[in-house]
């Protein structure tokens, strides 16, 4: 009798620790695109790392046009984007903070062209799939478009999404001249040449760099989960080179590829483990979000400068 309440009262006992243990994990959801740099992320959810440290994560796929409004109506607490787009949505109001860098492109994002394109310059009066202002692609666009004398205005751009406009060449459809895409998508281009041609990458311009954040409230209230995300990050590149092909398989079918396809698009950009993150706020942050913003401006997608010293916070990759 005292063996069966003994174990009546141990099960009643764990049953209530339970939801109390569950109850201490911080919930927040954060907002991410199928871009092969931010897929660690995934990785970290779907191998119970953010699990581990004390994270209930929800990863909502949006696109970058609209992860601001997820933010903004307290969706999401946090995202993963471009370094200049936070730029932007700071300076449209939607306060968020940088808190380390996810990725850096080589190669990664490009522009493909119609086969007699031979070079930037010959874009001038032709039509450019790229997402809409304020997105990278975009943002890309007329970075390219300007270091070649040319300028968004001299092109018409029609906003597609980087899937929808890889597959607009793949598929020989619509009336474009060029595009912008990333992987994995712009993989599906380099495999069928004659539907077009990779003219630029971030190989000629080294101007796409990723970062993740999280709104100024959640970071003040929540410091101890903002650690665990950045320490979940960092564990996440150390399974992939420990486990590569576990990982490349659970971060490929998250983008409905296969490993060994996951593996060759990731080999166009490099994750930044905590070293470079370190290096990369250290100066280089800093000036590119100047420049960025300079064009930013030029561009009218902002009307005014926000406080360009207060868009990181690099207390949780020391």
């Amino acid at each position: 009798m005292k063996t069966a309440l003994l174990a009546c009262c141990t099960t009643i006992a764990l049953a209530a620790a339970l939801p109390a243990a569950r109850a201490q994990e911080t919930k927040l959801g954060i907002a991410i695109s199928g871009w092969t740099g931010f897929a660690p992320l995934t990785l970290a959810k779907e191998a119970g790392i953010f699990k581990k440290n004390g994270l209930d994560v929800t990863i909502k796929k949006i696109p970058q046009k609209d992860r601001h409004l997820a933010i903004a109506s307290g969706d999401v607490q946090c995202a993963a984007t471009t370094v200049e787009t936070w730029i932007v949505w700071n300076a449209n109001g939607v306060a968020t903070t940088q808190i380390f860098q996810l990725d850096k492109s080589f190669g990664a994002d490009g522009m493909v062209v119609k086969p007699g394109i031979a070079k930037i310059a010959d874009l001038k009066g032709k039509t450019v799939a790229a997402s809409a202002p304020g997105t990278a692609p975009y943002f890309t666009l007329a970075w390219m478009l300007k270091k070649n004398g040319v300028s968004v205005k001299d092109v018409k751009v029609v906003n597609l999404e980087p899937q929808a406009a890889a597959n607009a060449f793949i598929a020989g459809t619509g009336d474009l001249d060029a595009g912008m895409t990333y992987e994995p998508y712009l993989s599906g281009v380099r495999a069928k040449p004659e539907a077009g041609k990779i003219i630029a990458t971030t190989l000629d311009y080294p101007m796409v760099m990723d970062t993740f954040g999280c709104t100024p409230k959640f970071l003040a209230e929540n410091p101890k989960a903002a650690q665990a995300l950045a320490d979940s990050y960092f564990e996440a590149l150390a399974m992939i080179r420990s486990e590569a092909k576990k990982s490349f398989e659970i971060m490929g079918a998250d983008v409905k590829q296969s490993g060994e396809a996951f593996e060759k698009s990731q080999a166009y950009l490099r994750w930044q483990d905590k070293a470079a993150n370190q290096k990369f706020f250290a100066g280089e942050h800093a000036a590119f979000s100047k420049e960025a913003a300079d064009l930013l401006l030029e561009l009218g997608i902002i009307k005014a400068l926000p406080d360009l010293t207060k868009l990181a916070d690099t207390r949780f990759i020391q």
